[in-house]
């Protein structure tokens, strides 16, 4: 049994599921799967990308994972951070400090095709943080990425 997006879904509840839709019990569990992934990615995506704009991770480490223009947008977005850092203001100080992914959802809009969002808290704030995540030759890659 395993907790997805909420919601408790067995093996067996899939499989239930899919027979009543035509039978396709293997694609109903590869979209559990896919789902699994995608929330994963997302997670994990989110977590480093705060930590590029913290300064404390290279964005370049990202490349694998973003399309080039959501690495070039993280990057002109962490140099501007960087600059407003360097004020004396207090909360400038604590932009991006210890960030923290509380929750990911996911939403499968079509077969390649999941948008995702996540709730990120930080020491001065709380960040909403949304994603496209698309496959492309078996490797999931995010196209968009917004940060709040």
């Amino acid at each position: 049994m395993s907790t997805l997006t909420g919601i408790c879904v067995t093996a067996a509840a899939v499989m239930e599921l899919s027979a009543g839709a035509g039978g396709n019990a293997a694609g109903a569990w590869r979209s559990v799967e896919d789902h699994r992934e995608v929330c994963a990615i997302s997670r994990s995506t989110v977590q480093a990308a705060i930590e590029v704009l913290a300064g404390t991770r290279p964005a370049q480490q990202l490349s694998r994972r973003l399309d080039p223009r959501c690495v070039a947008s993280l990057q002109h977005r962490a140099a501007l951070t960087r600059r407003a850092g360097t004020g004396g203001s207090r909360t400038a100080a604590l932009l991006h400090r210890n960030p923290s992914v509380r929750s990911v959802h996911a939403c499968r809009v079509s077969e390649h095709i999941y948008e995702a969002c996540a709730v990120v808290v930080e020491e001065a704030r709380i960040r909403a943080v949304a994603l496209r995540i698309e496959r492309s030759r078996a490797v999931w890659r995010v196209t968009v990425l917004e940060i709040g």
